[in-house]
């Protein structure tokens, strides 16, 4: 992804206005970060950022970072999450 692609999905994100303290928390207030993520436009971006970029902290695309690893370890093929993700979407909007 190159960087206007990520500046523009990133202008759409619904935390884009957020305090970032807020998506950069531990345990239980992991659960009501992700509740942003949610209904936000931009989740496939904004997940497959912070997997192609091997991101360790924070809510990202509405995981956790334990999850993230979790995924990363199940998927080590993968070398671009950005490109799998969109793949996933397109396809998912096609049989919807």
């Amino acid at each position: 992804m190159d960087s206007n692609q990520q500046q523009s999905w990133r202008g759409a994100a619904l935390c884009r206005d957020a305090d970032p303290d807020e998506l950069f928390v531990r345990g239980a207030e992991q659960n009501r970060a992700k509740v942003v993520c949610m209904g936000c436009p931009v989740r496939t971006e904004c997940l497959a950022e912070a997997l192609d970029n091997r991101i360790d902290f924070g809510i990202w695309g509405g995981m956790t970072e334990r999850e993230r690893r979790a995924l990363l370890r199940r998927r080590p093929d993968v070398t671009s999450w950005a490109e799998l993700l969109e793949s996933a979407k397109r396809d998912y909007a096609e049989i919807s």
